[in-house]
């Protein structure tokens, strides 16, 4: 092709390099989801469900590393909401993150559009509806992000791929126990266990024998954590929310609320039928649930061997165990550079956040708190009204850095920090259950957890090697939790508790990672299609 002058050369080579990246890009998947009440049944017992384009649990995503994820959420129910993505971190972009600080919630008979990107990222995540109590009706599905093709895993190809979604059920609707808790009362203990929306052996797992197949197993209660056991069989275990662990073989995993594990099993039994068991941990009832790990060729003969018994109630079993999941530093992750190649524990930490949950009384009524605040919404999410400057909404800074003692009270607590500081959070727990606890828009390293107070002494025991990387974690009774955090990702992050009422009843904030850049390179600008509420109502996205 002949030029007849420099500036038509200039002209070619800038059409020729938007051509190159068009052919770059990475793929879109599109969806749209119409989001309903319906009838389901899954204890027995008629109940008012959300369901996904008619299905309970929601259809799974299936997607690859930096893939574009495009969900139009049709809202047909009689109230306002808004789905969330447990474990996707919404690279530069909180504005997608779906929870009420972030999100003006989708109107009844309204729709918005998610554009998400799973931006490197691999692993074993869910979606969850994040207002009003929905959780507790359903509406939750899998989120499964595959590695891209030329980036090596550190396992064969497992000739199966199965999601396990299993939590806690209450056989009230979700507006009762909704009402419960908006009357100052806890919630009562659960009825019983679902795997995949279904009661006692209503799902069944085929496998031929000799093969290798992956369970993604993920926490989706709301009040208690689980273990996981197959009659007969070891669990691999090869991820961890999207890290790649040691691969340590296990006779059963604790799984907390909120939490994703994946693991291989390998169908090298004779050909039966045998139990998957997952039951209640640190309960009183225990609560079971089985379904059956089926070979093709058994013939639907039970295996002749006793049904796995749990783990001990001992809260040490469990701590043990979480100590054992280390990062495996010589994989690949997203990238192919191996995840060891980041020296987590060589960074000098810039600060530290120590929060601590407790239950309290607030005018009357039973509340949970964070270093003594508990949250409460505004009228406008706290991303948008952070956009437009709106005064009154929040104060950053709000949700102090470290346990007062003093008595509790109600706040719209706003944590302030800046891009690109490292910090180190520690979690404590006085109280006598589980903790289980969150972060939007990050990954991090738990570096350490141990009974008793934590102490600056207690980093001479921290893992600054090989711990893993995740996005939520566990703080047993009267224990603690540390993690190291580089806050990379600009926005309005949620950081909260996954026992859903005690999130409910103000046992969450949010972290204002904050850069003056404000420039595109760090965030992205306002979505055209956001959703406008509260005191932003009548504002313009774009072109401002």
């Amino acid at each position: 092709m002949k030029m007849s002058s420099p500036a038509a050369l200039c002209v070619f080579v800038l059409l020729a390099s938007l051509l190159a990246a068009a052919r770059a890009e990475d793929p879109y998947r599109f969806y749209t989801w119409n989001v309903t009440f319906g009838d389901i049944y899954p204890l027995g017992v008629k109940q008012q469900g959300i369901l996904i384009n008619g299905q309970f649990p929601g259809p799974q995503i299936d997607a690859v590393t930096n893939d574009n994820i495009i969900i139009n959420v049709f809202n047909n129910l009689p109230a306002p909401f808004l789905l969330s993505w447990q474990g996707i971190q919404q690279r530069r972009s909180s504005w997608q993150d779906g929870v009420y600080g972030t999100n003006c919630p989708i109107p009844p008979g309204g729709n918005f559009t998610y554009n998400m990107q799973f931006k490197d990222q691999i692993g074993s995540y869910y979606y969850f509806p994040s207002l009003a109590f929905h959780k507790a009706a359903g509406g939750y599905g899998g989120i499964r992000v595959l590695s891209r093709p030329r980036i090596p895993v550190p396992f064969n190809p497992p000739a199966g791929d199965f999601t396990i979604l299993a939590g806690d059920w209450f056989k009230l609707n979700h507006t009762d126990l909704k009402g419960i808790l908006d009357s100052g009362n806890d919630l009562p203990f659960p009825d019983g266990l679902l795997i995949n929306g279904h009661g006692s052996n209503g799902n069944r797992f085929t496998v031929d024998q000799g093969k290798t197949y992956r369970f993604r197993v993920s926490n989706v209660g709301i009040s208690t954590s689980v273990n996981i056991r197959i009659q007969g069989h070891s669990l691999l275990l090869v991820e961890v929310e999207g890290s790649h662990t040691m691969q340590n073989t296990y006779s059963s995993l604790d799984i907390h609320l909120g939490q994703s594990y994946s693991f291989l099993v390998k169908a090298d039994q004779p050909p039966q039928d045998y139990t998957i068991v997952v039951s209640t941990r640190f309960t009183n009832p225990v609560l079971t649930n089985t379904a059956m790990l089926h070979y093709s060729n058994s013939n639907g003969v039970p295996a002749a061997l006793p049904p796995p018994p749990g783990p001990t109630v001992e809260i040490d079993w469990s701590l043990n165990q979480a100590r054992s999941i280390r990062w495996n530093l010589t994989a690949s992750g997203p990238r192919p550079n191996p995840q060891g190649s980041y020296h987590y524990g060589q960074v000098n930490t810039t600060r530290t956040m120590r929060l601590a949950n407790s239950r309290v009384t607030i005018n009357g009524k039973l509340r949970y708190a964070v270093n003594s605040v508990s949250f409460i919404p505004t009228d406008t999410p706290l991303k948008v009204a952070d956009f437009y400057n709106i005064q009154g909404v929040f104060t950053p800074g709000s949700m102090p850095d470290a346990p007062s003692g003093g008595p509790a009270y109600l706040q719209t607590a706003v944590m302030a920090s800046n891009m690109r500081d490292y910090v180190e959070v520690v979690f404590e727990n006085a109280e006598g259950s589980v903790q289980s606890w969150h972060i939007d828009g990050y990954a991090f390293w738990v570096v350490g957890m141990d009974g008793g107070q934590w102490t600056p002494a207690s980093r001479q025991n921290y893992n600054l090697r090989d711990a893993i990387a995740r996005y939520t974690l566990q703080v047993y009774p009267g224990a603690w939790t540390a993690i190291y955090m580089p806050l990379d990702n600009v926005g309005m992050w949620n950081v909260r508790s996954e026992s859903w009422g005690r999130q409910y009843l103000g046992q969450q904030f949010y972290l204002r990672v904050y850069s003056p850049a404000n420039s595109w390179r760090d965030e992205n600008p306002i979505p055209k299609n956001a959703l406008l509420c509260g005191r932003a109502s009548g504002r313009r996205t774009r072109p401002l």
